[in-house]
């Protein structure tokens, strides 16, 4: 069974990927994945909350992407994979709401459901190297 958090980030990772790749406005497109998916009144907090968080803090997340990640550049990162890391590392150093290891896990999951083949590794090695940053 899929917990009402999971889903939540679900709904926020699929709403980030459509902003990215269009110039819908923000809170329609958050509107209809929260809707899509279902969520409970829990669910729809959270995930405005990851899309909020992510957009307020989205040049920091990207600098530790860019950091972390350095053998990739952002644009040439997929774009799922982009996104993916843009939550768990909101999740990891401005939520701070859950354990480091199931922030890294929710997002390996993620990036099972959504990425390529390769996407659970190369997310899990840049998660681990920014990890150490979090405090909790």
């Amino acid at each position: 069974m899929i917990s009402e958090r999971h889903k939540a980030r679900e709904a926020a990772l699929q709403a980030l990927y459509e902003i990215d790749l269009t110039t819908h406005p923000l809170t329609d497109v958050l509107t209809r994945s929260i809707v899509e998916n279902k969520l409970s009144e829990e669910g729809k907090r959270f995930a405005r909350e990851l899309v909020d968080g992510i957009v307020t803090n989205r040049q920091e997340i990207d600098a530790q992407i860019r950091s972390h990640a350095s053998t990739w550049p952002l644009e040439q990162i997929a774009m799922v994979d982009r996104n993916i890391l843009r939550l768990a590392i909101y999740e990891l150093l401005h939520n701070n709401k859950v354990p480091i290891k199931v922030a890294i896990n929710e997002a390996i999951e993620l990036a099972k459901d959504f990425g390529a083949d390769s996407s659970p590794r190369f997310i899990n090695g840049v998660l681990s190297s920014i990890s150490h940053l979090a405090t909790r």
